[in-house]
């Protein structure tokens, strides 16, 4: 005789709670860039290694997110992704998103700074992806146990990759996540802009961050 599960369906993680901590998080991170100034001296060589290290991650982000945005499409939470990206990492939206964390950060000369922002982009979406694997695991059951078993949570690894002859994807997506993806890219005129008026004065130094 066969029974029917009393548990209920798994639902998708509600992404809005994600969003708010990200907010919150960068309301944090402005105040530490406009009341706050790196130990390393604005000009001179580590800083402006720093930043340069720092613009290279968040136009990795950028990239890499548009990448992965080309294979999910708006199919996320419908269809179980499996190349491109999506072979090398279960989350590589995710991931792209941490190393431009980190890369803001460093645009803004602080290795302290960077880790801080890469760690806590780190948590929120380790917890968020931890969420939607439950939702995929009870949707596509033996299918998603076996990719998961085969492909990372999070660390990309290269050697896994495979790609598809042809693959469709949503231009809606695609144009919502280079607008989102602008916003690292444009984080470092803005930080440019801040140097310039904390060495002129306008702006009060309250800490150092190393």
């Amino acid at each position: 005789m066969a029974y029917t599960s009393l548990k209920s369906a798994p639902k998708a993680f509600d992404q809005h709670k994600r969003l708010i901590v990200v907010q919150l998080a960068a309301v944090l991170a402005i105040i530490l860039l406009l009341f706050s100034k790196p130990a390393l001296a604005e000009g001179s060589n580590g800083h402006e290694a720093l930043e340069a290290i720092g613009f290279a991650m968040a136009l990795i982000c950028f990239l890499g997110r548009l990448w992965s945005i080309l294979f999910v499409g708006g199919r996320k939470n419908d269809e179980l992704i499996v190349s491109g990206p999506f072979s090398m990492t279960r989350n590589p939206l995710y991931f792209f998103s941490t190393v431009g964390a980190v890369g803001i950060g460093l645009m803004f000369g602080s290795v302290l700074a960077g880790v801080m922002l890469g760690l806590a982009s780190f948590l929120v979406f380790r917890f968020t992806a931890l969420k939607e694997a439950e939702y995929l695991a009870g949707k596509f059951g033996a299918a998603y146990a076996a990719y998961a078993e085969r492909t990372p949570s999070f660390w990309p690894n290269p050697m896994l990759y495979r790609d598809e002859a042809q693959w469709l994807f949503s231009p809606g997506a695609l144009k919502r996540n280079f607008r989102d993806g602008l916003y690292f890219l444009a984080l470092f005129p803005v930080i440019e802009a801040v140097e310039y008026f904390r060495l002129s004065g306008h702006l009060p130094t309250l800490f150092t961050v190393y």
